[in-house]
């Protein structure tokens, strides 16, 4: 691989880690310039004790989420443009909003027939604003009996946040969007990780615990706990339920939700640019 490549390389891996050139470059050495494989490979090493799990707002645009209790059907999508001049332009906002319609009148089955869907308002815009385009993601949600949507815009549009209830509560719907909004968290509750996200927080563990001289004599069934409880750590701060709730800190977000005697069925949340790396003039 080219030089300039790994430098690259190196960047990326500093800014997810916050680990020393040095050490990121031994790291991409040991593991093949995989980055994901560096990024535990130095956690393990007590170098990283975190990761940032969404890659660097890179992209402009705005994501855009719309809610009909009546029809019982939601949409959220993002739209990314080149700057952030053209994101705030009428025009700009106008092809969300066509595309926001277009998913809720025709719920595209896949992001490719979303685009063929939208493709001449994305011409169109494109001439019209000079700049390159894309559709990005989006997800359409349906409400089963008794649910309820809560949803948040954040920035006029910078993170678009959508969620379902078990029993329909407006208020409290909408706050924990706004929860999701700031939190950001990935999954609902420990019980919901993939299995080969929590083995991947495992493996980390089990090496912290194996390099600490202060556990070498520990029974192996001591190490196991050990080891079972710094993942959990790890993983419930992710977790939903396990959360501060932003609006009373006193509480887990579980907590709230028990006290209201409701659950969280799904979420999704959007942030404009979220994994997308800009490329640099």
């Amino acid at each position: 691989m080219a030089e300039k490549n790994v430098i690259e390389l190196i960047k990326q891996l500093r800014e997810r880690t916050g680990a020393g050139m040095m050490d990121c470059k031994h790291a991409l050495e040991a593991n093949g310039l995989d980055v994901e494989k560096s990024i535990d490979w130095l956690r393990e090493k007590g170098i990283a004790k975190s990761a940032k799990r969404a890659g660097r707002t890179a992209s402009e645009g705005l994501a855009a989420v719309k809610t009909c209790n009546k029809c019982g059907k939601a949409v959220i999508c993002e739209v990314n443009c080149e700057t952030d001049f053209v994101s705030a332009s009428d025009k700009f906002h106008h092809l969300v909003d066509t595309v926001v319609d277009y998913l809720m009148d025709n719920e595209p089955k896949s992001i490719d027939e979303a685009k063929e869907g939208t493709f001449t308002a994305f011409q169109d815009a494109g001439l019209a604003l000079g700049e390159k385009l894309d559709f990005r993601r989006y997800g359409i949600i349906h409400l089963e009996e008794g649910q309820g949507f809560g949803s948040y815009i954040h920035l006029g549009g910078k993170i678009a946040t959508l969620l379902v209830l078990k029993k329909a509560d407006e208020e409290l719907a909408n706050n924990l969007a706004m929860h999701v909004c700031a939190n950001a968290p990935l999954y609902t509750t420990l019980d919901s990780v993939p299995a080969e996200e929590r083995e991947r927080e495992l493996a980390i563990a089990r090496a912290e615990v194996a390099d600490d001289p202060k556990l070498t004599n520990k029974p192996d069934a001591v190490k196991a706990q050990i080891v079972e409880r710094k993942a959990d750590k790890v993983l419930s701060a992710s977790c939903l339920y396990l959360q501060e709730y932003l609006l009373d800190t006193t509480k887990k977000v579980g907590d709230v939700l028990k006290e209201k005697g409701n659950e969280v069925v799904s979420f999704l949340r959007f942030q404009v640019g979220d994994g997308i790396e800009k490329s640099e003039e």
